[in-house]
């Protein structure tokens, strides 16, 4: 497990008058987080869409079943690309180490909002780490069963008995993913001050201190503090 955790470049403390904040993601970050959340959701809507009769209506979203037939496979080629710029920015900051094991291990206390209790993290807790480490796996499943099912370009390269099992594991990782997805949502919604992050690019200097002090004393001590002027 890394124990050491880099500062990225671009996080930064700002200090004015009144007001301390800290810079968390840059524009090219956060671009990324929106076109793949983008991606994801029209991947999932046209993905349910053509996976039971039941929910065929919703390829009206898409000018109908062939339209979505046809768009879907290139959401996944889209969120592939999105997620994967975002990953070489972020990985590294996403490694894990012991001090996530002991947050696991408080787990009730972070449920609970006993913050005070648990270990000080740095950028990311173990949390966000499982769902940035279950995106990146779920992806490359997602995108290497959805090429061998693609009937315009891969699908008669693929025996048809590989094809029945690679659209049963896409499938599968499909629910796993958009499940995956419904907890980052609800994370991000209930650690308020979260969205900010990745609407602005910067979060206050006491979210950051209650949420990630670990991070911010990494900053303080990498002297990326602009003074108040």
């Amino acid at each position: 497990m890394a124990e050491a955790e880099r500062v990225q470049p671009g996080d930064a403390i700002h200090v004015k008058p009144g007001e301390i904040t800290v810079n968390r993601y840059g524009p090219l970050a956060r671009a990324n987080h929106w076109i793949t959340a983008a991606a994801l959701i029209l991947l999932a809507v046209s993905g349910l869409a053509l996976f039971d009769p039941s929910l065929f209506f919703l390829t009206a979203l898409f000018g109908g079943g062939q339209n979505t037939r046809a768009l879907h496979p290139w959401f996944g080629v889209v969120l592939f690309v999105s997620f994967y710029v975002f990953f070489l920015q972020l990985w590294r900051a996403n490694l894990p180490t012991r001090t996530d094991v002991k947050w696991v291990s408080q787990i009730g206390d972070v449920i609970s909002g006993n913050e005070e209790k648990l270990p000080e993290v740095g950028k990311y807790n173990a949390g966000q780490k499982f769902i940035f480490w279950a995106m990146a796996g779920l992806i490359v499943v997602l995108i290497a069963t959805g090429l061998m099912v693609w009937e315009a370009y891969f699908a008669e390269y693929v025996p048809i008995p590989t094809q029945r099992a690679a659209l049963l594991t896409h499938a599968i990782a499909a629910v796993l993913i958009i499940c995956v997805f419904i907890l980052h949502v609800y994370a991000g919604i209930w650690t308020r001050g979260t969205l900010r992050a990745m609407t602005k690019g910067t979060v206050t200097g006491g979210w950051a201190y209650r949420h990630h002090r670990k991070w911010l004393r990494q900053l303080v001590g990498a002297r990326k503090v602009d003074p108040a002027e």
